[in-house]
């Protein structure tokens, strides 16, 4: 039986991907913790516009420590003036996401196991990865590697402080919510697990044995992009992500540059149509050389920084 605490995300991509940090959100067992102090945080923010249509673009963070006051100023701002909130997913409910993780993230009976697919030098690590999470070394062995990746990169954070619900999607959904506004999703959840499902196998093993590698870091990786993104500095945020991001480069195209230009071309489309839009995706969309602003440049849009 699926365990809801496996479903999860990688730490590098923490900044790329809805998908798992969502889910993780959705299963994750409330857990009582002291009141945290209020930190002020300045994420960044463009807008793109012309004579009738706006459209801003925000990075977000799907998984943040409580205490970061982050929805207010420029960005609330931002989102107050808009009519429609666009996200890479719109969440859905629990059963759905299981039904699906059970749909894409199942191996075949007939494969051999998981553990059985790594290479020799990789098992050991990987075992005892599992043990400090207080799960058996086969808990995953029936499931396909990327999904054990993604297990092993964000299951940590929780004893790290990191709450999804504490995440800038789970605000701004129940904010438009309770605004009424339009809400649009740029992908599907059955989408978003498809980018990890249909990598090669090689590469979803490469996948994991790079996240085993960096099992101990995943925490403190994501510490410094989260400094990174509060302070509103997406040019150390962009070299930090392609510092993890190039070492799965496959994974990187796939969840990052592809998604970043399909994602301007809707962005595009969209300014033909009046009205203003506020637009939020991770920050590692935001932030690169290949980031979503590069490729709308391609358009001859652009993307201007607002400044507070």
């Amino acid at each position: 039986m699926l365990k809801k605490k496996l479903l999860a995300a990688v730490a590098g991509i923490a900044m790329a991907l809805t998908l798992p940090a969502v889910a993780y959100a959705q299963a994750a067992p409330a857990q009582a913790a002291p009141a945290p102090v209020t930190k002020d945080a300045d994420p960044a923010i463009w807008v793109v516009k012309d004579a009738d249509t706006t459209i801003y673009l925000f990075g977000t963070v799907h998984v943040l420590k409580p205490g970061l006051s982050w929805f207010d100023e420029a960005v609330k701002a931002a989102f107050d003036k808009s009519d429609t909130v666009v996200l890479e997913m719109l969440e859905p409910d629990l059963p759905t996401m299981q039904a699906l993780i059970m749909k894409t993230a199942l191996a075949p009976a007939t494969d051999p196991t998981l553990t059985e697919k790594l290479p020799e030098a990789s098992r050991a690590p990987y075992a005892a990865a599992l043990t400090d999470l207080g799960m058996p070394a086969v808990a995953l062995d029936r499931f396909e590697p990327w999904f054990a990746a993604m297990t092993l990169s964000i299951a940590p954070l929780q004893k790290l402080g990191y709450d999804p619900n504490s995440g800038a999607e789970r605000t701004i959904t129940e904010a438009a919510k309770a605004a009424n506004k339009k809400m649009v999703g740029l992908e599907t959840a059955e989408e978003q697990l498809g980018f990890f499902d249909k990598l090669p196998a090689e590469q979803q093993i490469k996948f994991l044995v790079n996240t085993v590698d960096e099992y101990k870091n995943a925490g403190p990786t994501l510490d410094k992009m989260v400094v990174q993104w509060a302070a509103g500095d997406p040019v150390a945020l962009g070299d930090t992500l392609n510092e993890e991001m190039r070492k799965t480069p496959d994974l990187a195209k796939v969840v990052l540059s592809d998604r970043n230009a399909r994602w301007a071309d809707w962005i595009t489309a969209r300014m033909a149509q009046p009205g203003t839009v506020f637009i939020a995706v991770g920050a590692g969309h935001l932030a690169g050389s290949d980031s979503v602003q590069t490729y709308l440049a391609k358009h001859n849009l652009k993307a201007e920084r607002i400044q507070y």
